[in-house]
């Protein structure tokens, strides 16, 4: 797909103060004019341009004078963890900016979703009921849309290969949650932002599931991270029930290193997804990215 001939208006939601958003401005600012609507300024986004609207999307109680000119609308605001306090007021605010999006005739909506779950947490977590709800209502909203669901993502200062390696060289051990033989297809954030530049100037509606170009045991993928970091594998088993009560814990103490929804929803084989098709280059192999961090933490 070629790039538009004049750089149409983007109105990207979430900023690009998060591992998405910071990779996606240099995928959108050569199509895109941008106008970024977020609570906290972002110095990338004023040293290159972008129009910053200082607002939270939970809040905004009528989208349409940020959407005047906006050909398309990119959403990358989510947040990892919270009650349904917090989430009930952000996917009603979603559902705002659809509803004003269709209203005054936006081209396109490319939401940022995650991939399908076991059924216990599609029921009863708000981080998925909300979410769930807020790609429903892009479904039935009558705009063209790309609902894009990435599988887990690395890049740097991410939340989950630098923090297992960074583990691994603190402790020299690892928890392996089972018997490790379930699977995850980790997908480069940098991808995931070409995905959303590719899917912004698309046509028609689709949900897309995107995994990167290598499908993984995880136990083969740790093993991996130990030999980058000059290690043998050394590992402390749970059962999958004492991996979640684990997760619990740490939430309960206010540690944001692992939730025990992460665990069930890995534990549960549903994060191997098929990679991407359709972008003009390869999709990136976790490996070099393995290598380069863990010779920055070994020096």
């Amino acid at each position: 797909m070629s790039a538009p001939s004049e750089k149409g208006r983007l109105l990207l939601v979430g900023g690009s103060g998060g591992l998405v958003g910071r990779n996606v401005l240099p995928e959108l600012l050569p199509a895109w004019k941008i106008r970024s609507v977020h609570r906290h300024p972002a110095p990338d986004e004023a040293r290159l341009g972008v129009e910053w609207v200082p607002a939270d999307a939970a809040t905004v109680p009528d989208w349409t004078p940020l959407l005047e000119g906006v050909d398309v609308v990119l959403n990358v605001a989510w947040y990892r963890f919270g009650s349904e306090r917090r989430f009930a007021p952000l996917g009603d605010g979603l559902e705002r900016l659809i509803h004003a999006a269709r209203s005054v005739g936006v081209r396109r909506f490319v939401q940022v979703s995650v991939p399908d779950s076991p059924a216990s947490l599609e029921e009863r977590l708000p981080y998925m009921v909300h979410k769930r709800r807020v790609d429903r209502a892009l479904e039935g909203s009558g705009l063209a849309y790309s609902i894009v669901r990435p599988t887990m993502l690395f890049a740097p200062r991410d939340v989950l290969i630098t923090v297992m390696l960074r583990t691994m060289h603190r402790y020299h051990r690892f928890p392996m949650f089972g018997d490790g033989t379930y699977h995850v297809s980790p997908l480069s954030a940098r991808d995931l932002a070409r995905i959303l530049a590719r899917e912004a100037r698309a046509s028609g509606s689709r949900n897309v599931t995107a995994g990167g170009p290598e499908r993984f045991r995880y136990r083969d993928l740790t093993d991996l991270l130990f030999r980058a970091l000059g290690r043998t594998p050394r590992y402390f088993r749970l059962s999958p029930k004492g991996a979640v009560r684990l997760a619990r814990l740490l939430e309960t103490v206010g540690s944001t290193l692992l939730y025990a929804y992460e665990v069930e929803w890995l534990l549960s084989d549903m994060l191997g997804l098929p990679p991407y098709e359709g972008l003009d280059t390869p999709l990136e192999p976790v490996q070099p990215f393995v290598t380069a961090e863990a010779h920055r933490l070994t020096g």
